[in-house]
């Protein structure tokens, strides 16, 4: 079924911005500047989210891994709203009578603009190495959007739920049939790892394209059930998804990408494979995310929410942020020379003082896009 004949009712039921949506990216905002933050100045920071980073029986440093562990649903979270929001962006598009072609060939652009940020840009923020990261999986899964989005909607929830499901099974056989190694592109696509000399995938393209077709497909649901309760929605399948985690990592074998827990402990509960993802972080993540999103839909429902709110700032101008915050917190470590030197204190202080610095640019930057007709806005 194509997505033009899904969406042949010219009146949409989301034609504006979401307040829930917007508020949600400006808390992954503020929890990624926590998380980069203590990537720039904190000496301790756990960073052993993957079996092939975790030797079994070591010690979980608590406040460390909280730290680090329970915004992991913020990466997941960014990419499956990219989703949503590519949804409805592109019904509104074609309401307007915008081509096929030209709806193509739009988000094809921004999605190599995107993924070029990282090995670009964003990497000279974390090092002397080439990063393929997040802004990778997102622009990489755009371009993948354009074929996709013209499928069922219900034939994409399957092939999102296989990718995730498999997706264990797909990282042994490319690593065996690379005989102990990925090779280059099961690092690119599936594994991630080090792709040439100084060269490494954090983000492997099809797990994070699994997220996006999951925001899609929920997009989607949202156009085409306008009689449906989105608060009930994202409340049930939040709730089983965390039921699935509390199974999986229950029993403590396939779905944990090999990340196995040593004992009962909470902080072994939560220490799950981001790397590449299993299904107990799939879960965790996505748990969590659809709870968040039934919250604040419930208390935007009925409140337009200041333009003044500093979640609503950051979270409508989410790349903008997220462009310029990593550069800041690791320019700012290097010229104070606590870069990788303090603690978790000075993590804080850095994060708040960078969210302050930030709050007027996204709020002045916001009201740029929103006033100009420029094209090249529409990309950042």
């Amino acid at each position: 079924m194509r997505a033009s004949s899904e969406n042949s009712n010219k009146q949409l039921p989301f034609s504006g911005r979401l307040p829930a949506i917007d508020a949600l990216r400006g808390l992954l905002m503020v929890l990624m500047a926590l998380d980069h933050a203590s990537y720039a100045f904190n000496a301790g920071r756990f960073t052993r989210d993957s079996a092939a980073w975790w030797t079994p029986g070591t010690e979980i440093p608590t406040v460390q891994f909280l730290f680090r562990g329970l915004p992991h649903f913020g990466a997941p979270t960014f990419v499956f709203l990219a989703g949503l929001v590519l949804a409805l962006s592109i019904a509104r598009r074609q309401a307007r009578g915008d081509s096929e072609h030209a709806i193509d060939g739009f988000f094809l652009s921004r999605g190599i603009f995107i993924l070029l940020l990282d090995p670009l840009w964003m990497s000279f923020g974390y090092g002397s190495n080439l990063l393929f990261q997040i802004m990778y999986a997102i622009g990489a899964s755009f371009c993948c959007m354009t074929a996709l989005r013209r499928l069922d909607y219900r034939l994409l929830v399957v092939i999102a739920l296989v990718i995730i499901l498999i997706g264990e099974a797909f990282a042994g056989l490319a690593v065996l049939a690379g005989g102990g190694q990925p090779g280059f592109f099961g690092a690119l696509l599936i594994t991630g790892g080090r792709l040439m000399d100084k060269a490494f995938v954090l983000y492997p393209l099809l797990p994070w394209l699994a997220y996006m077709i999951l925001g899609w497909v929920c997009g989607r649901y949202l156009l085409l059930k306008k009689n449906a309760s989105p608060i009930a929605f994202f409340t049930k399948v939040g709730l089983g998804s965390l039921i699935v985690f509390v199974a999986v990592r229950g029993i403590n074998g396939y779905g944990n990408m090999a990340l196995l827990r040593d004992s009962l402990a909470f902080v072994q509960w939560l220490h799950v494979s981001k790397y590449p993802p299993s299904i107990t972080f799939s879960a965790y993540a996505m748990g969590i995310m659809f709870l968040l999103l039934a919250l604040f839909w419930t208390w935007y429902q009925k409140r337009p929410g200041s333009p003044a709110n500093p979640l609503l700032v950051f979270g409508r101008t989410p790349l903008f942020f997220y462009v310029i915050h990593v550069h800041l917190l690791a320019a700012s470590a290097h010229l104070l020379g606590m870069y990788k030197t303090g603690g978790l204190k000075e993590a804080v202080v850095a994060a708040f003082c960078v969210l302050l610095v930030l709050y007027p640019l996204c709020r002045w930057y916001g009201q740029i896009k929103t006033t100009r007709s420029w094209k090249v806005l529409r990309y950042v």
